[in-house]
């Protein structure tokens, strides 16, 4: 259980631990989200998202903006059990918590190499994706894997 804990880290301690990392000459790859119930689908994108770098980092939406952004039922589940979680799977290096409904800022603060996003966005609506590219970094778009997501599983406990 301690290196699950050990993974998940304030923006502060990450960023000191991402420039460790960084003058090393390894790179780091940043991704966010609720991950609310995880799925396979999740599984999928972040193992496709680490295949990019040597580090994957998830910025993981903390309740209170997973509910602003989401509704008032969201999360289903809490903060600890989304960040062990994620924390526990070998391809995830670090978890940070952000509060805002965006993470930009954390984004600002680790200046990953490589900034991913799943689904249908174009490149220039990502947040972050000015940012990242000012500093040389890269900008990629995983798809989806269809009929996997938090919604379609809510609803379909409900219809049950």
């Amino acid at each position: 259980m301690k290196k699950i804990k050990n993974k998940i880290l304030s923006a502060k301690k990450a960023q000191k631990k991402v420039l460790k990392w960084k003058s090393k000459g390894e790179t780091i790859v940043f991704t966010n989200g609720c991950f609310d119930i995880l799925h396979y689908g999740h599984i999928h994108y972040l193992a496709q998202a680490k295949k990019l770098g040597n580090r994957l980092i998830i910025g993981l939406n903390s309740s209170a903006s997973v509910s602003r952004l989401k509704g008032k039922h969201r999360p289903i589940n809490d903060d600890a059990t989304r960040s062990h979680l994620l924390a526990a799977l070998e391809m995830v290096d670090l978890v940070i918590f952000f509060d805002q409904d965006t993470p930009l800022e954390l984004i600002i603060d680790l200046e990953p190499n490589i900034l991913v996003k799943g689904g249908d966005y174009k490149p220039k609506e990502i947040v972050g994706y000015s940012e990242v590219k000012s500093k040389g970094g890269k900008v990629k778009i995983l798809p989806f894997i269809d009929g996997y997501s938090t919604t379609k599983i809510e609803q379909k406990i409900k219809k049950s």
